[in-house]
């Protein structure tokens, strides 16, 4: 098993980005298309039996590991490198700042003596990565260096499932960097490419809301909290009598109750917008920031009709979904209409895949 220092180090050949979320296996498969642009090869999406995947760890490795294999096939790709990421609730990061110059074996060993300080567990018990981020402002002299951790059982039950399923695990990412590679094919979209501005990317999921605040290059918040589109199901479960797996087969074939949308669409989606309002506000008091320019929807619900209007009028800001193959070229196989509804959901497996291009 390699470290996450030398999985990130790893020159890559082309990769599938591989995202496991709670309720299901994205993959993405992009190739160059010529004078700068990509083409999306191919897509699928897997749904993953219910707490296969929990709390950013994988509690079912036998099940996550055939819903990777069919994922796969579905896929019909023959790469077999997969880039994955970590949430970033597995994650510790810290900026810390170095003398300029070093050695990679000397910032490495810089490195592990501050990581010492913070992570609260002992070094053997995780994988350690750094990236030099760039000089001080107002020192030549210092570095300022990006270090991340994660416990290494949250990497190697990841890898271990990639490899059952008959990949290979080359790369590992944080779920929140995965996400900011994919926004700058968002960017374009945005009124002047959002230049100094501060963009909340809201990804909601089936159990968790990630919000991740981008300024320029950097990402500058990221926090998860635990609100998602499994709610719907509950309320199906509740109104209507129906079990759990009842509830989303019918939530996804349509067979409910002409009162469905205003019992339950409608009320997911204002709670969504509280939500979101919620998570901004705590992001603009602990910050030295005092506004959001713009809000950018993804993840599986980001696609519900409404929804970008109902966040955009309860917090009043500009808000628009995600689509980052807008702007790329589409393999022919692929069906334009079923990947303008996946498009929001795939946008952190877009973003791993594009680490074949780093």
């Amino acid at each position: 098993m390699r470290s996450l220092a030398e999985l990130f180090a790893l020159r890559s050949p082309p990769v599938i980005g591989l995202d496991l979320s709670a309720s299901s296996v994205k993959m993405v498969e992009l190739a160059p298309a010529g004078r700068g642009e990509l083409c999306l090869q191919s897509y699928a999406i897997e749904p993953l039996p219910r707490d296969a995947v929990v709390d950013a760890g994988i509690a079912n490795l036998d099940a996550t590991t055939e819903a990777i294999r069919r994922c796969y096939k579905r896929m019909g790709s023959r790469l077999k490198h997969v880039a994955m990421a970590v949430p970033g609730a597995a994650v510790i990061t810290r900026k810390i700042v170095c003398p300029a110059g070093l050695s990679d074996d000397e910032m490495e060993a810089t490195v592990e003596s501050e990581a010492i300080q913070y992570i609260p567990f002992a070094l053997e018990e995780v994988n350690l990565d750094f990236q030099v981020l760039g000089p001080v402002s107002d020192n030549a002299e210092l570095v300022e260096v990006l270090v991340a951790a994660s416990r290494r059982e949250k990497i190697e039950d990841r890898i271990a499932a990639a490899e059952g399923a008959g990949l290979i695990g080359l790369l590992m990412d944080v779920e929140s960097h995965a996400l900011q590679t994919a926004f700058e094919l968002v960017r374009p979209r945005l009124p002047a490419q959002a230049r100094d501005q501060n963009v909340a990317v809201v990804d909601i999921g089936s159990s968790m809301t990630q919000v991740t605040v981008i300024r320029g290059p950097e990402v500058v918040y990221a926090r998860e909290q635990a609100f998602g589109g499994n709610q719907v199901n509950i309320e199906i479960q509740r109104l209507y009598g129906l079990s759990l797996e009842e509830a989303e087969t019918a939530k996804k074939g349509g067979g409910l109750p002409g009162g469905y949308q205003a019992e339950v669409v409608e009320p997911f989606m204002q709670n969504a917008a509280i939500e979101i309002q919620r998570a901004l506000q705590f992001f603009l008091s602990s910050s030295e920031y005092n506004r959001i320019e713009h809000i950018v929807l993804c993840g599986g619900c980001a696609t519900i009709q409404g929804l970008e209007s109902v966040v955009a009028s309860r917090t009043r800001i500009a808000t628009l979904v995600a689509n980052p193959f807008a702007k790329m070229q589409v393999a022919a196989k692929i069906n334009l209409k079923r990947l303008m509804a996946d498009a929001p959901a795939l946008i952190t497996a877009c973003g791993l895949a594009m680490r074949s291009f780093d």
